[in-house]
């Protein structure tokens, strides 16, 4: 396979009053075209800080990240994200929040209802078409949210924790109807989460990521088959071995958090 995203000796420095944080250090990652990867590790390792410089909306201190070859220096439409809340907008129905990013373009309008109308079909909204933000439950507004990254057609799918705020059972739904897409369009996705067992559930590869700086601390390939059963022996094995992984940088967050307190 072709490598789609390129990510080479990243680093990210944020500027603060007090002294400079490094959020990323010496990142390398090459990721194939179609693969599903998982972003694993807990608050403050660096995850969306890497997502968001691939996105171009963050772009790195040094080193450089290419897509298709290209330096990424700014968002464009070959990378779309999808948020943990949402970003629709409330004063747009279902199928204007879908069809926004078609008129952007300048596609006419019937050919942007027909992709809008497929896309509504396939992810279970038909019924919500003419329905607000507003109107809708948390795993409906992400469908919204999925179905107009689709909709632009965008090689890569750049995924923010979108089912973190999502119930239990909502969650594995949307989990399962995520698979379904990235099997019928072939997208590239790259997928934070701090979540041991949707990681699993749904990736290719797992990248677990050290606490700050951020760095990879471990590339675990996830051989099980699919569909994957989460009660099973593999699953647990591997949840096991991840578990003691993300652990060890959870601590250690604990502990820098701990050396605040006890300084302020």
């Amino acid at each position: 396979m072709s490598t789609h995203i390129q990510i080479q000796n990243v680093q990210k420095v944020f500027q603060t009053t007090d002294h400079p944080v490094v959020a990323l250090k010496d990142i390398q990652l090459d990721i194939p075209r179609g693969q599903f990867v998982c972003l694993l590790g807990p608050s403050g390792c660096g995850k969306s800080t890497l997502l968001n410089a691939v996105a171009g909306f963050s772009l790195p201190t040094s080193g450089r990240i290419r897509v298709d070859g290209q330096v990424v220096s700014e968002p464009g439409p070959d990378r779309g994200m999808v948020f943990q809340e949402y970003a629709l907008f409330p004063w747009m129905t279902v199928s204007q929040n879908v069809g926004f990013g078609l008129e952007i373009k300048g596609m006419s309008k019937p050919d942007i209802r027909s992709r809008v109308d497929d896309l509504l079909a396939k992810l279970h909204l038909s019924d919500f078409r003419d329905r607000y933000p507003k109107d809708l439950s948390g795993g409906m507004r992400q469908r919204v949210a999925i179905a107009r990254v689709l909709a632009l057609d965008s090689p890569i799918m750049l995924m923010d924790e979108p089912f973190g705020a999502l119930d239990a059972l909502t969650r594995r739904t949307l989990q399962d109807e995520l698979l379904k897409i990235w099997g019928e369009f072939g997208k590239t996705i790259l997928f934070v989460t701090h979540s041991i067992e949707e990681s699993i559930y749904l990736a290719d590869r797992i990248v677990v990521m050290t606490y700050r700086p951020g760095t990879i601390k471990r590339d675990v390939m996830v051989s099980l088959p699919r569909p994957r059963d989460p009660s099973g022996a593999a699953f647990n094995d591997l949840k096991k071995e991840l578990s003691w992984l993300v652990m060890e940088e959870q601590q250690r967050h604990q502990a820098d958090e701990l050396k605040v307190l006890t300084t302020d």
